[in-house]
């Protein structure tokens, strides 16, 4: 079992920074990539960051690219989505994910994720 403990959302306004943090912890020794999704009202989640745990290659979806960065630490077993420039349009529910069964994927898909943490609220004012 894995279990994910996300913090760090919070309202911040647009040009913004914010830091969002996942704790992991249980049988993260078989990990293969660690993820993050977003789910703004009224709409379906979707892929926002990855990072490869073994090897660090990271992907990100295009809107994000050169503004939002995935970290690691892996001393504190955490993973982090350093979010700069911040849009309106990105206020969601933020999640992280854990893939612990698909060795080969990318992670780019909810399908190849087993472990959810329960979300965090990132608001962003204009």
């Amino acid at each position: 079992q894995v279990q994910l403990v996300e913090s760090g959302g919070g309202l911040v306004q647009a040009g913004g920074s914010l830091r969002l943090s996942c704790a992991a912890s249980g049988r993260t020794f078989s990990r293969y990539a660690m993820g993050w999704f977003r789910q703004a009202p009224g709409k379906e989640r979707e892929f926002v960051a990855v990072r490869r745990w073994a090897t660090g290659n990271t992907y990100y979806e295009d809107p994000v690219k050169g503004r939002f960065t995935i970290s690691r630490d892996i001393a504190k077993n955490t993973v982090y989505l350093q979010m700069n420039s911040l849009k309106p349009e990105a206020t969601a529910v933020y999640y992280c994910a854990a893939d612990i069964s698909h060795p080969t994927a990318v992670g780019t898909m909810e399908h190849e994720y087993d472990y959810w943490g329960q979300g965090t609220q990132v608001t962003v004012s204009s």
